[in-house]
């Protein structure tokens, strides 16, 4: 009874709180650098964020309040139009879903890879003017570049 053991699973409990709150730490410590440097890059940058909405076609497209030209804005004119899809090229998805009639997707990015998956059912235009449309099914892939 002079001998005490040390109990193996308190000692393993105790590093696993250690760890847990060790990685608690590092997530609050990326969080608080991510805000900071978010915070932090002063006035906007010269690269227009992506840009995306689905508005109906009633309301004026936010590019005409501002006089700016979408690079791609994608209209459905169909009572429901197959999935749509707008990605930056190279980078993220903006677009990926399928629409119900007036609604619209546009992007300003510079290039904007597009696939559609019933050309017949939208109305695309490419920095404001009207692409021709697509045959009934007609899958389309294409990229719009800013001008």
């Amino acid at each position: 009874m002079g001998r005490h053991r040390s109990d193996p699973m308190g000692i393993a409990r105790l590093a696993l709180a250690g760890l847990a709150v060790l990685a608690l730490l590092f997530l609050i410590a990326l969080g608080g650098r991510s805000l900071i440097g978010a915070l932090g890059s002063g006035p906007a940058s010269a690269t227009p964020a992506p840009a995306t909405s689905a508005i109906p076609s009633a309301t004026p497209a936010p590019s005409a309040a501002s006089g700016r030209v979408p690079t791609v804005l994608v209209e459905c004119v169909e009572e429901s139009c197959p999935t749509v899809f707008l990605k930056v090229a190279g980078g993220d998805v903006l677009h990926d879903r399928e629409m119900a009639r007036g609604e619209q997707t546009q992007s300003f990015d510079d290039k904007v890879d597009v696939v559609l998956t019933d050309a017949s059912t939208v109305r695309v235009q490419v920095n404001g003017a009207v692409r021709p449309p697509g045959g009934p099914g007609e899958r389309q892939e294409f990229t719009a570049a800013r001008k």
